[in-house]
């Protein structure tokens, strides 16, 4: 493994006996794992590159297991990786030898639907498709939808602040969230939010959401849920060339129109796609737009037809709508199958996240094409286009010598451009231990230790996810206290708490 993760603490390592026996007590039967083999599961996450076995994992069932689970490590100064279902693409939950690893997967219940409120709660532990599922009889549906939301957890895009393609029109989860039940490190069960749009006070649940599992463990969700729309409509839209589709994503936004998602793929992307699914999508091009509009009938229809023509007048060369719901879904299916598409063809991929202003995108896609020839990997484009979130998806071979550190520096650059364009290091797969090393690119010292300073709020013996996020994570001493000289704080006339 080339990445350096914190060195494992020996004094730990040799209480493993202890440790294990104290999981046992606080959650019995088959709630804690510690064979080798059976852990080996747990090794990595989506981030298949980087893998270490944990101490042992713990699979709690009630929260009052989770706050003992959490209290117990705190009083004894042992990690905790928190995990859901392990499809972070960050490295968000790779484990620590000497941790460890608390898995949310037992808590899997919807626990309430307030259809007048639209509102629903559940365990971190469901999945993000089945919030849309279970609602969807009554007419609603849960709006983020990330690729992987067949076997992504609700928690772990609480952890993340995932996306998805239709998140352009109706947020990233950080806007469907309305409140959360968390377990702190030393074993305090707080609720943050509610089934209220406002809540008073500071705004600790914006904090908490995309915090990656290093502030505490969240033990229940309450999401927005939004009723259907009454009409919804995608469009296949072919281009010659992948600068002028990407001037055309810039015009659709340039003329008022928020498509409820528009995504864009490259040609190689295209042909694994329609290899993998058979989507109905044309291989005679270089870039394909599928660009979705939904709400009112009439509004469907007009703006379609708008955006038909924005198309046209910037170089289209085809423009298919979908005939009906099930054609729709195809369309999409397409471009959600697309990363399992790219191990078809590939034996390794590494798939990045980094954001632009959308104006950038033909030059980034250009320079990307360069750096995809300097370092002598294929790179294949898939991405929300309309918010400019890249995944670029480098091919590789992990058993070719050397191939796996190209990756990384390929991908290192690729983020490197984002931030130099005025763009971000990521935009919803999260900082974890992939992005962990560039902080100091986008952020200053300064930054980081404010940032460190929450953290330490939180968790001052930093004993939550160790190890992701900040390139140097400073004691929480090192970071400064505020100094008392006789009795007199700096700034008395502020309020202090």
């Amino acid at each position: 493994m080339s990445l350096v993760m914190p060195p494992p603490d020996p004094a730990t390592l040799a209480r493993r006996a202890e440790i294990v026996a104290a999981m046992r007590a606080i959650v019995p039967g088959e709630g804690v794992i510690d064979a080798l083999e059976a852990l080996r599961p747990y090794e990595s996450d989506a981030l298949t590159a980087y893998a270490q076995v944990p101490l042992l994992v713990v699979l709690p069932e009630t929260v009052e297991q989770v706050a003992a689970v959490l209290r117990w490590c705190h009083e004894n100064r042992v990690k905790v990786v928190p995990r859901g279902a392990g499809t972070s693409l960050s490295g968000g939950a790779l484990p620590l030898a000497d941790g460890v690893l608390l898995g949310m997967a037992r808590f899997n219940r919807v626990l309430d639907i307030d259809y007048a409120d639209r509102v629903a709660v559940v365990q971190p532990g469901v999945t993000n498709l089945a919030i849309t599922r279970a609602v969807e009889d009554a007419g609603f549906y849960y709006a983020p939808d990330p690729s992987s939301q067949i076997a992504c957890t609700i928690g772990g895009n609480v952890a993340e602040n995932s996306g998805g393609v239709h998140c352009l029109k109706y947020g990233l989860t950080t806007n469907n969230v309305l409140g959360v039940e968390l377990v702190t490190i030393e074993g305090e069960v707080v609720r943050l939010g509610g089934r209220g749009l406002e809540p008073a006070g500071l705004d600790l649940l914006g904090v908490i959401v995309g915090s990656e599992g290093l502030l505490g463990v969240v033990t229940e969700v309450t999401v927005r849920i939004l009723p259907r729309p009454e009409t919804a409509k995608a469009l296949l839209i072919g281009f010659p060339d992948v600068e002028s589709a990407g001037v055309c994503v810039a015009q659709i936004i340039a003329a008022g129109i928020i498509p409820a998602g528009m995504e864009m793929m490259d040609k190689p992307a295209i042909n694994a796609a329609e290899a993998f699914v058979n989507a109905g999508y044309p291989l005679d091009v270089e870039a394909l737009l599928i660009v979705e509009l939904d709400g009112p009938g009439a509004e469907c229809g007009h703006l379609t037809g708008e955006v038909e023509a924005i198309a046209r007048a910037h170089g289209a060369v085809s423009v298919q709508a979908s005939r009906d719901d099930a054609e729709r879904a195809l369309f999409w299916a397409g471009r959600k199958a697309a990363f399992p598409a790219a191990g078809r063809i590939s034996p390794d991929y590494y798939c990045m996240d980094g954001t632009i202003p959308r104006r950038r995108l033909p030059e980034v896609l250009t320079r990307m094409k360069a750096l995809s020839e300097q370092y002598g990997l294929g790179v294949i484009n898939v991405f929300h286009a309309g918010d400019g979130n890249l995944h670029p998806l480098i091919l590789y071979d992990a058993n070719q010598p050397g191939q796996l550190e190209r990756a990384e520096a390929f991908g290192a650059d690729i983020l490197k451009l984002c931030v130099e364009v005025g763009g971000v290091l990521t935009g919803e797969h999260g900082v974890g231990v992939e992005k962990r090393d560039l902080m100091h690119t986008m952020f200053s010292e300064t930054d980081l230790a404010q940032q460190q300073r929450v953290k330490c709020a939180f968790d001052p013996e930093l004993l939550l996810n160790p190890g992701k996020m900040f390139p140097e994570l400073h004691r929480c001493a090192e970071l400064g206290r505020m100094h008392v000289h006789r009795g007199q704080v700096p700034f008395p006339e502020l309020p202090r708490f």
